[in-house]
């Protein structure tokens, strides 16, 4: 497979913006390309799916696994022209010393050469010996070419182009002035995601312009041949409908919109019907079995969620009457008693007995490993229920006035959670968390909550079976 991916010295180098030009660019030339972001972002691949016309699935050794990571590359990426992967950080950057979890690491497992993006502004010569330190530190990484973002003009990249061609071997890409008319809005979470910008279509198309007049695309594409030859190790999973007939229902509006592709595809694959639900317009929760509501930007639209009481009250009866349900992060601040944000609090679903704050810094942020709490925690177990379970979390937001007695699923090895290194509120049949979960070979969490779903579901049946029997 045909392959590039983008990284940089430092994170805010500009890497989304190319990448989602490039991809863009290259799919107006005929191309079909496969994006992938590597680490746990959501906004990011929402942009580069919209980019590319298709989903952009996420690349992540601490979740997944390095195996399992390079097979699902591998299986995602086969019928594609060209795979693109934008990184995350710098290209050295990542949890451990050893960079075990660096784009760079990332990169040589999958054989992909290396697409350097340098924030110029301030730079000329000194461009060089940047990218010799970079070739030096680790030969394995195949640096395979450079992109200047953020000159100042065509003097100021007629210069960096000479640096580069004079003291390395590196190819010159191109580069891309400091232009604002091509940046993409920002606010306390990273970029506004693509399902909330009424102009992100325009925006898309006009950086693929730029791209395309900038940067020298039929170079890229012949360096993303240098990629070495990657074979997985397993066999793509086959759909198993076992859970055919199960609708879940899933917010998916301007507030909630935190999914991974990956994950949704799980619940089709295994047979579940999923049933959106706009919580800022839909009046009554339709007909479902079971409830996901993942995160997003509660607090952005608080005024209209509020507003709609009718649905509100909707879930808050059906998770009282024992829905069952699964909300991470934004989620779990819709189903608390309000949110308080800026100074203004909104009534929510209420269903939690807390209030949400939010505040201007992250209350927890980056990966979390959490042990599951065995009388707690209300879906089925994994089979080894001791083994810790890989995610992530970020949130601005706490919870407030929580019990002393809240009972919780989870207790927190690494990261924040709600409190006290818990996480995981469980309510009924509610299970509600500041951690994101990605379903993966060793945590296939949507397996899981689905089989809890048709167990809850076979029992009201039977239930419903034995009253009918009795009546005379």
């Amino acid at each position: 497979m045909a392959s590039l991916l983008l990284s940089a010295a430092h994170k805010s180098s500009g890497k989304t913006t190319l990448s989602i030009g490039l991809c863009a660019a290259l799919v107006e030339r005929g191309l079909e390309i496969q994006p992938f972001k590597k680490g746990p972002d959501y906004i990011d691949p929402i942009w580069l799916g919209m980019a590319a016309g298709k989903p952009c699935y996420n690349l992540d050794f601490f979740v997944a696994g390095r195996q399992e990571t390079i097979d699902d590359y591998c299986h995602r990426g086969q019928s594609a022209d060209i795979c693109l992967i934008e990184g995350n950080k710098g290209l050295h950057d990542g949890l451990d010393l050893d960079g075990g979890n660096s784009n760079a690491a990332l990169a040589t497992a999958l054989g992909s050469p290396v697409i350097m993006v340098v924030d110029a502004r301030g730079t000329m010569r000194g461009i060089a010996p940047l990218l010799i330190g970079y070739q030096v530190f680790d030969k394995a990484v195949n640096i395979a070419g450079v992109i200047a973002n953020r000159t100042g003009g065509k003097r100021h990249e007629a210069k960096l182009r000479a640096a580069v061609e004079a003291y390395t071997d590196i190819p010159f890409l191109g580069a891309l002035e400091n232009d604002a008319s091509i940046s993409l809005g920002e606010r306390h979470l990273g970029l506004i995601p693509g399902y909330e910008d009424p102009h992100s279509h325009r925006k898309i198309a006009a950086i693929a312009r730029t791209i395309d007049d900038n940067i020298d695309l039929d170079q890229l594409i012949q360096i993303s041949r240098q990629t070495a030859v990657l074979k997985p190790a397993t066999t793509p999973l086959q759909a198993k409908p076992e859970y055919r007939g199960l609708r879940i229902g899933i917010a998916r509006d301007r507030a909630f919109g935190f999914y991974y592709p990956g994950d949704l595809e799980a619940f089709r694959q295994a047979g579940a019907q999923l049933i959106d639900i706009d919580t800022t317009r839909d009046r009554q929760l339709a007909r479902i079995d079971g409830l996901f509501i993942g995160g997003g930007f509660p607090e952005r639209h608080a005024a209209a969620l509020a507003a709609n009481r009718d649905l509100r009250e909707s879930i808050r009866n059906a998770i009282e009457a024992g829905l069952p349900t699964y909300a991470e992060c934004g989620g779990l601040m819709y189903l608390a008693r309000g949110l308080t944000w800026n100074g203004r609090s909104h009534d929510m679903v209420g269903v939690l007995p807390a209030q949400a704050l939010m505040h201007e810094r992250p209350q927890g942020r980056g990966y979390v490993r959490l042990e599951e709490i065995r009388d707690n925690h209300p879906w089925s177990l994994r089979p080894n229920a001791n083994a810790s379970l890989q995610a992530h979390e970020f949130h601005y937001s706490e919870l407030s006035g929580l019990a002393d007695d809240a009972g919780f699923a989870y207790r927190v090895l690494r990261g924040s959670g709600i409190r006290q290194q818990q996480d995981g509120l469980v309510y009924r049949n509610l299970l509600a968390s500041y951690t994101h979960l990605r379903n993966t070979a060793e945590n296939p969490w949507v397996k899981r909550f689905l089989h809890f779903v048709q167990s809850h579901k076979l029992s009201n049946s039977s239930d419903g079976n034995k009253l009918r029997q009795a009546r005379p």
